[in-house]
């Protein structure tokens, strides 16, 4: 095992192997001061991140953070990894990755060149040289790449930031769910998916409101998909059963062992990939996956070492789980940034740095790359900060963000962004919805010629059933 030195003010700091290194460079969270790899002080981080700053890319290759032989997400690191698109950047240092990577979002051809380098790039590189960047320069190379899928809707395309419309009901009630459905059509949101967290995984619960989405989805030709976002294994069962499934949801992490705690593996993932793409619902494209991570998972489940039995920083193993998505070719991918709690990200300053490191990673690797903007109420934070990092994603070109009725999810506990914070992001940065589902707005003459979705009087508007639903 490499030990790194580097000295700062005559004193001179060690770092014991590649996983302590990224770890001490990592800008402060609390949950790798919880697992206890943090670094000690301000010095000996900058000390961190100078000598990552010298790591040679193929060092990632040569040394995992996490050991080959026991853990399948590494062996699908190491064994997909593209080594004619890494020729462009092989050369280089985790330093040398930063300055090329900004001097390249500069240029017109950028995203062209981006795309052809990102499958040369592993998780752990665009994780490494995430910590050497300021959040300008993780907006500034997020903007310059380009990701897109498609289902119903076109997702990623440069100048529009699409939405999932949130509808969670504590119990699941079909009207409190039509409600929320109409308030966030109305303004304009749900062009991502209309995404329900069922408050049972009952299979019979979830049949019901895929039934209940669909229903609504066709009455009023909306060109959107829903999802019902039940563990993978029910939404496998449900397809069999001939239920109108459009997207298979899971969460997923960084390690096999915190995606065993899922209850998944890669293999399954792949089988539930195919049987989405076996129903053929899509009109625009047959991406049929959506993704959740959230950086502190692994932790959480006790799944977080390393080589040499070292904790592995949050960030790097959140880098991770893009690995396992990008294998599935998704419509969506989003961390939820703040979900878990203070433990993991303190404040609203760690939230929305890492909301900025997640949707950078994620974009590099290849991921239409979205955000769940949110926080727990026992955190240091409030919506001022959730203001701050919506108007940074979408200056930074978010794929989506999620939005919930008022910004308080009543069923999940937790708060995140309103469904007229997408119209203030949309207004205030020139961006639109996704095209198919600006068209439907612009036909009901619910969205003007510049974009703005127009006020529409309910009792008059199309929509109106769904009240009644």
């Amino acid at each position: 095992m490499t030990v790194y030195h580097q000295q700062i003010g005559g004193t001179t700091h060690c770092f014991d192997g590649l996983v302590e290194l990224m770890a001490k460079a990592t800008p402060r969270r609390s949950g790798d001061e919880l697992a206890g790899c943090a670094a000690h002080s301000d010095a000996e981080r900058a000390a961190a991140q100078w000598r990552l700053a010298e790591v040679p890319l193929t060092t990632f290759l040569e040394d995992p953070v996490v050991p080959y032989e026991t853990d399948e997400v590494t062996r699908l690191i190491i064994d997909t990894h593209d080594r004619v698109a890494f020729q462009a950047v092989s050369h280089l240092t985790v330093g040398g990755l930063r300055d090329w990577l900004l001097e390249v979002s500069a240029r017109d051809e950028a995203a062209s060149r981006l795309r052809a380098v990102s499958r040369g790039l592993t998780p752990e590189m665009v994780a490494a040289v995430s910590k050497l960047m300021r959040n300008q320069d993780l907006i500034a190379v997020a903007r310059a790449i380009e990701v897109r899928a498609g289902f119903r809707t076109s997702i990623g395309a440069p100048g529009t930031l699409a939405t999932r419309l949130q509808p969670n009901h504590p119990t699941d009630d079909p009207r409190g769910i039509a409600a929320a459905v109409l308030d966030g059509l109305l303004l304009g949101c749900g062009d991502a998916v209309i995404g329900i967290n069922p408050a049972t995984d009952s299979p019979r619960a979830t049949a019901d409101l895929l039934y209940l989405l669909d229903e609504v989805r066709q009455r009023f030709d909306i060109p959107t998909q829903s999802c019902v976002l039940s563990h993978v294994t029910t939404t496998m069962g449900l397809i069999e059963a001939g239920a109108p499934v459009d997207l298979v949801f899971q969460s997923i992490a960084g390690t096999e062992g915190a995606n065993a705690g899922f209850g998944v593996n890669i293999s399954l993932l792949r089988e539930a990939n195919a049987a989405g793409k076996s129903l053929r619902r899509g009109t625009v494209g047959d991406n049929v996956m959506y993704l959740e991570t959230g950086q502190g998972s692994a932790l959480s489940a006790g799944a977080h070492l390393g080589t040499g039995g070292k904790p592995v920083d949050q960030q790097t193993l959140e880098t991770r789980a893009y690995a396992v998505a990008r294998e599935l070719d998704p419509l969506l991918v989003n961390t939820v940034v703040g979900f878990i709690g203070p433990e993991y990200l303190y404040d609203g300053k760690q939230i929305i740095r890492a909301g900025l490191e997640d949707h950078f990673c994620g974009k590099l690797l290849g991921l239409p790359m979205g955000v769940d903007v949110c926080y727990t109420n026992h955190a240091e934070a409030d919506q001022d900060d959730m203001d701050t990092l919506l108007t940074l994603l979408g200056v930074a070109g978010c794929a989506f963000v999620i939005a919930v009725p008022g910004a308080d999810d009543v069923m999940l506990g937790y708060q995140s962004l309103a469904y007229h914070d997408a119209l203030y992001a949309r207004k205030m940065l020139g961006l639109r919805p996704a095209p198919e589902f600006a068209d439907w707005l612009d036909r009901l003459g619910m969205m003007s010629a510049d974009g703005r979705v127009l006020p529409v009087e309910p009792l008059t508007s199309p929509l109106r059933a769904l009240a009644s639903a």
